[in-house]
C-alpha cells in the first residue's frame, strides 16, 4: 500500500491564533486489491487543515507560547529529494541548527553511516532552535516513512526539537490536561505530541491509557469532532509503538461506529506507525476472527483480510477458513 498523499506545506504566520495542521502521510486501504506486504510506510492520517494550535515549550520546560503554521493538503509524491552537497563534519559544525538538522536527515535517508547517531548527539542542542518549515517537514515525514527504526526515531526526535518540546513528565502532565480540552484543536494536538513523547519513553504506559480512554464508549459520538478525536487517538497509538497499543487498536477496529476510525485502526495494525513486524504478528489471530465476525460489516472484513496479507506477507484468498488453516500450520514459525 502506497500513500496517496505527500506533504506540500504552505505556511502561515507564527503567532497565537494562527492555524496549524498536523504533518502526516495519508493513505487508506483499498479493499479491492491483493494485499502487498513489502511496503511499511507510516501513513498516520489525512491532513487536518486549520487545526488552530501548536505548542512551544519555554526554556524551563513548561508549555509556553502558542504558535502554528498552516499546511495545505498533500500532493502525490513518493520521495523527498536528497540534494544537499557533501558537507564535512567540520563544516557541519559551522552550520546553524536548522541546516544541521536538514543535512543529517538527508544523510540518514541516504543511509549514510553515523547520520542517525549524529542526530541523537545533537538534537538536544537544537531544541527551540529549529523552525518547522517545508523542508524540515518533508524530511521528517520521509524519515517516518522509513522501515528503519533508527531513522524513525530520528524523525521523532527532530519533530520534538522543532516543537521545542522537552521530554519531561511535566510536559506529559500538561498535555494530558490538554487532551481533555473542549477545544478540538488543542485536544488532537495533545494526542499527537503525547504519542511522540511516549515513543521516546516518557510515561509511555500513562499515555497509552490516556489515548485508549478516548476510544471508549463515553467518547464515541456521531459528530465529526468526536470521530476526528478518536481517529487521532488511533494515530497516536500507532506512533507510540508498544505491545500495549495492540489491544486498543484491535478494539477500535472492531467496535468504533466510524468506518474511518475502524480503517485507521486496521492500517495501524497492518503497516502504519512504528510497530515492528513481530508486534504486528500478535494481532493476527484476532484479525482472522474479525475476517468473518458476523458483528462486523463486509468492509471491515475486507480490511481484516488486507491487514492479514500485509502483516504476514501471504497472498491467500479472502477466506477465513484458509487463513485459519494457514495460521494453525505456521503459527509456530511466527
Amino acid at each position: 500500500m502506497e500513500p496517496r498523499l505527500q506533504p506540500t506545506p504552505d505556511y502561515g504566520t507564527l503567532g497565537p491564533g494562527s492555524d496549524v495542521a498536523l504533518k502526516t502521510v495519508s493513505g487508506s486501504f483499498d479493499s479491492t486489491r491483493t494485499p502487498v506486504s513489502n511496503l511499511r510506510l507510516l501513513r498516520i492520517g489525512a491532513m487536518l487543515a486549520g487545526i488552530g494550535l501548536a505548542l512551544a515549550v519555554a526554556a524551563a520546560g513548561g508549555i509556553g507560547a502558542v504558535w502554528g503554521k498552516l499546511f495545505t493538503p498533500f500532493s502525490s509524491r513518493k520521495n523527498v529529494a536528497v540534494s544537499s552537497p557533501l558537507v564535512s563534519d567540520r563544516d557541519l559544525d559551522r552550520q546553524n541548527p536548522q541546516r544541521q538538522a536538514e543535512i543529517l536527515l538527508e544523510r540518514a535517508m541516504a543511509r549514510s553511516e553515523g547520520a542517525t547517531a549524529q542526530i541523537e548527539a545533537r538534537v538536544n542542542s537544537w531544541r527551540g532552535q529549529l523552525q518547522w518549515d517545508a523542508r524540515l517537514g518533508e524530511l521528517s515525514t520521509a524519515a517516518l516513512n522509513s522501515n528503519d527504526r533508527s531513522m524513525q526515531d530520528s524523525a521523532i526526535e527532530v519533530q520534538l526539537a522543532a516543537y521545542g518540546l522537552a521530554k519531561s513528565e511535566s510536559n506529559v502532565d500538561a498535555l494530558v490536561r490538554q487532551a481533555n480540552s473542549s477545544d478540538h484543536a488543542q485536544k488532537i494536538w495533545a494526542f499527537w505530541t503525547l504519542a511522540l513523547l511516549a515513543n521516546r519513553g516518557v510515561q509511555t504506559d500513562r499515555v497509552v491509557q490516556v489515548l485508549s480512554s478516548h476510544l471508549k464508549d463515553s467518547d464515541r459520538g456521531s459528530d465529526k469532532a468526536s470521530e476526528d478525536a478518536r481517529r487521532w487517538a488511533v494515530e497516536g497509538l500507532a506512533v507510540v509503538g508498544t505491545n500495549s497499543t495492540i489491544a486498543p487498536l484491535l478494539e477500535a477496529m472492531h467496535d468504533d461506529p466510524s468506518p474511518l476510525v475502524r480503517e485507521r485502526a486496521a492500517c495501524s495494525l497492518a503497516e502504519s506507525g512504528v510497530l515492528s513486524h513481530d508486534q504486528r504478528l500478535i494481532a493476527v489471530p484476532q484479525l482472522i476472527n474479525y475476517s468473518d465476525d458476523p458483528a462486523l460489516d463486509a468492509q471491515t472484513h475486507a480490511w481484516a483480510f488486507q491487514a492479514l496479507g500485509d502483516i504476514t506477507r501471504q497472498r491467500l484468498p479472502n477466506d477465513s477458513a484458509a487463513w485459519r488453516n494457514w495460521y494453525q500450520n505456521n503459527s509456530a514459525n511466527n
